[in-house]
């Protein structure tokens, strides 16, 4: 396996689905990366690490990050809502 590849858990495809969706919802509402980093009071590198499935963020986190574009915390959660929750939780 290359060593930039990393094994497929649960956690990782969380990390991954939020992160994905995260991204697109900062650019629908024409946010930078660097922009949302300073209106939620993260760094630049952990907003990069969440979108690219790297960081999975606590309840305070999403909260934050919800204040900074505008939308609402079930905007940021609702893709969840379409999945198949027991199969990507961890166990």
């Amino acid at each position: 396996m290359p060593s930039n590849s990393r094994a497929r858990t649960p956690l990782t495809v969380v990390s991954e689905v939020f992160g994905r969706y995260l991204r697109e919802l900062r650019q629908k509402y024409g946010v930078t990366q660097s922009a949302l980093a300073e209106a939620s009071g993260l760094t630049e590198a952990y907003i990069s690490n969440m979108e690219n499935g790297f960081a999975v963020p606590s309840l305070t986190t999403v909260l934050r990050i919800a204040v900074a574009p505008g939308c609402r915390v079930v905007d940021l959660v609702s893709i969840f809502d379409k999945s198949d929750l027991p199969s990507i939780l961890p166990k």
